[in-house]
């Protein structure tokens, strides 16, 4: 199964289940009418905040514990400069 279809899969089951428990098809194991009554209209904002402060942590993370690439900076620098000499023998002014 590919990544989309589980995806697919899943969020369908949660937002199956949300919409029935939202308008009281099912009840909710384990956790009082009323309770549930309060919160469940909330579950969505929730759900986005925290994907969103995942994503940041995620990022910030990655950028935090970034290597450098000593020898993909001098393939990028040798780049440049072979791109510029072709420019050059074109006629264009590049510096």
């Amino acid at each position: 199964m590919t990544g989309l279809k589980r995806f697919i899969l899943y969020g369908g089951i949660i937002s199956l289940a949300y919409i029935l428990s939202l308008f009281k098809y099912v009840k909710i194991p384990l956790v009082n009418q009323e309770y549930a009554d309060i919160t469940l209209p909330f579950f969505p904002y929730w759900a986005l905040i925290t994907f969103g402060s995942y994503s940041l942590a995620s990022i910030g993370f990655g950028l935090f514990t970034f290597k450098d690439c000593p020898e993909a900076y001098n393939e990028l620098l040798s780049e440049i400069t072979q791109a510029k000499d072709e420019l050059r023998a074109r006629g264009v002014d590049v510096d």
